[in-house]
């Protein structure tokens, strides 16, 4: 079997057991892909998306050998409607304005479920990546500053703030130009007082 994100058969097939063994004993997906990632030094999510690379390789002869017999299987997939992925983006997109990263906010959505937590990501990177007018029109609707308002904001105040760089910076040139103009003028009152004292 060809590697699936860098797993070979054996150890597709130790994850394979492990996950049937531990749902038999009732426990949770996210446990066992946790715990596994544990035991292994690898990713939880790097073991979640291993495991439903997988389950869909039904046309794999030995993928279906080492399924045989676990009840192990990936659940038909619904797509989400326009509605339901407005809805989500709006919450990704809420939750972000509030400075959570777009993981936790999915993670937040999903309540926990890590199948829902990667489909909610992948729609979010997957709009963003190409409807990016979509993600603006959302955010519009939410009241919340788009990319490009926020773009536009960080100019306006960089412009702002060079010019009150440079207007401090007039103000003390000026300052300076003013001084040194009253000392040449008191020493010029002195030189033409010291002239007018050596002529008469």
């Amino acid at each position: 079997m060809n590697k699936i994100n860098g797993y070979t058969e054996e150890e597709a097939k130790r994850l394979v057991d492990y996950v049937s063994t531990g749902k038999k004993s009732g426990k949770s997906l996210s446990g066992l892909f946790a715990s596994y990632a544990k035991k292994t030094g690898r990713a939880k999510g790097s073991v979640r998306n291993y495991y439903y690379a997988l389950l869909r390789c039904t046309g794999d002869s030995r993928v279906r050998s080492l399924l045989q017999g676990t009840e192990l299987k990936a659940g038909k997939i619904i797509p989400f409607s326009e509605v339901e992925t407005d809805k989500i983006l709006k919450e990704i997109l809420i939750q972000k304005s509030k400075g959570i990263s777009v993981r936790r906010a999915v993670l937040n959505l999903s309540k926990g479920d890590d199948k829902l937590m990667l489909r909610y990501q992948n729609k979010y990177r997957n709009v963003a990546a190409k409807q990016p007018e979509r993600i603006e029109r959302l955010m519009r609707e939410c009241g919340l500053k788009s990319g490009a308002d926020e773009a536009r904001a960080r100019i306006e105040e960089e412009i702002n703030g060079l010019y009150d760089r440079l207007a401090a910076s007039l103000k003390e040139e000026n300052k300076r130009l003013t001084t040194l103009l009253k000392r040449l003028t008191d020493e010029n009152s002195l030189l033409r007082l010291q002239i007018k004292n050596l002529q008469g």
